[in-house]
């Protein structure tokens, strides 16, 4: 105890370390070796190399417990699949907006709720080279088409081309049998029902000719065509290789769409309906309105019924 502490220093016995003073505190108290002990360098490297193989066992025990892979090749793999399951998730989430974004050649809003698709073969339009002025001389389909539809009025007509239209006769009265008997055309409902022949008689006659023909034709019935539009007159139905060809803006990378609204549009004249007006905007323009002046708010469509079966009708045009 340090009131127990002698006046003088002890004399050193040989052979026996003596603590030197500890700044006055004392002499070592009993049990000091064994402290001095533990803290020794040989103590100290046991303590690390115990505590190295605790920690050891630790990690190996943890290691223990992960999943086993069966090659470094397939771990990277699993890990690539993890990853990309989240892109996945990611990428399914965005699908609908995706799927909702507008496609190739669209106005890039969204399109109206009423707005029906396409016939589905719509394509890129061959160039064609034709005259502007033909010569006036005719080839016919020919043979006897199947007949389109199984009531109302039966239309028996005829398809000619005039020459220089470098159009094929038969390939397109092919194209307009197709059109002439689609659900969504004039045999709807049984309106009526058409027929193809390759001489007279006939209800009515489908002309393809050049610009300059159309004019001449349909100035002889008072209308002014200027090299531009198609006309009728029943029974004959005229139409420019100008616009079969070049389509409209309307209507553009859309040939077999166009096509089909110039048949049905024609084809409606000769069954003695007249022209219609846009019924309102976003709504589906008749087949009878004459979309290339314009579509007033409208939706490009080239057929007489929608997918329901109902008449696309609007305004009458005085």
């Amino acid at each position: 105890m340090a009131d127990r502490l002698p006046t003088a220093p002890r004399p050193r016995s040989r052979g026996r370390r003596v603590a030197a003073p500890d700044g006055g505190r004392g002499a070592r108290r009993p049990g000091s070796r064994r402290a001095r002990r533990r803290r020794s360098p040989a103590a100290t490297a046991v303590r690390a190399l115990l505590l190295l193989v605790c920690t050891g066992a630790v990690g190996w025990a943890g290691l223990a417990l992960l999943p086993i892979s069966g090659s470094a090749g397939s771990g990277s793999a699993d890990a690539g699949s993890a990853r990309s399951g989240s892109a996945d998730a990611r990428d399914t989430a965005a699908e609908p907006s995706r799927r909702s974004a507008p496609g190739p050649g669209t106005s890039g809003r969204a399109a109206p709720a009423t707005e029906e698709p396409s016939r589905g073969d719509d394509r890129p339009q061959a160039r064609v080279r034709y005259q502007e002025n033909g010569p006036g001389t005719y080839t016919w389909a020919r043979g006897t088409g199947e007949r389109a539809g199984s009531g109302g009025r039966l239309i028996r007509y005829g398809v000619k081309l005039e020459d220089g239209t470098g159009l094929d006769a038969d390939d397109v009265a092919a194209e307009i049998h197709d059109i002439l008997r689609h659900p969504r055309g004039w045999t709807r409902h049984g309106v009526a029902s058409f027929q193809r022949v390759d001489s007279p008689p006939y209800d009515m006659l489908v002309h393809v000719v050049s610009p300059g023909t159309t004019d001449e034709l349909c100035g002889a019935w008072g209308l002014d065509t200027r090299g531009q539009v198609n006309c009728a007159n029943a029974p004959d139905l005229v139409v420019n290789v100008r616009r079969w060809v070049d389509l409209s803006d309307q209507y553009r990378g859309r040939p077999d769409d166009y096509h089909a609204l110039i048949i049905n549009h024609e084809a409606g004249h000769v069954l003695g309906y007249g022209h219609r007006d846009c019924p309102g905007d976003g709504r589906l323009a008749p087949a009878m309105m004459q979309q290339i002046k314009g579509l007033k708010g409208c939706v490009a469509n080239p057929w007489v019924y929608d997918t329901s079966g109902r008449l696309i009708d609007g305004p009458k045009v005085p």
